[in-house]
């Protein structure tokens, strides 16, 4: 399968609430859908979580686990590159820091698809 394999926060377009566009292809390649059902935590408000991956890819339990757990290491990922931003450091994106706390919480707390 096709996936994006980088879906967060900085790689989608939202318009008045709405996902809008998906740029930055640059990791592309064919591979786990995992990669991109774990943008389910990452972008999404809680409780939509199981409505967006039945609807990306009918992922069977083995594959949600999969995504839950790269959702974590993204988040964690934000985070850091968040306190970076705010300890002033090159690269860092204070802007990330909330985001990532934000899907973390969803990931540890969103409850089962």
């Amino acid at each position: 399968m096709w996936v994006h394999g980088d879906l967060h926060p900085a790689t989608v377009v939202v318009t008045d609430g709405t996902l809008a566009g998906v740029v930055d292809f640059g990791d592309l390649f064919a591979g786990d859908p995992a990669w991109d059902l774990a943008a389910a935590w990452l972008l999404l408000p809680t409780g939509v979580t199981a409505r967006f991956c039945a609807a990306y890819a009918q992922p069977d339990e083995v594959t949600v686990r999969r995504a839950r757990g790269l959702a974590a290491a993204k988040s964690l990922f934000l985070m850091l590159m968040g306190q970076n931003g705010d300890r002033g450091l090159p690269g860092g994106k204070p802007a990330w820091g909330p985001a990532g706390r934000a899907a973390l919480d969803r990931v540890l707390n969103g409850g089962p698809l």
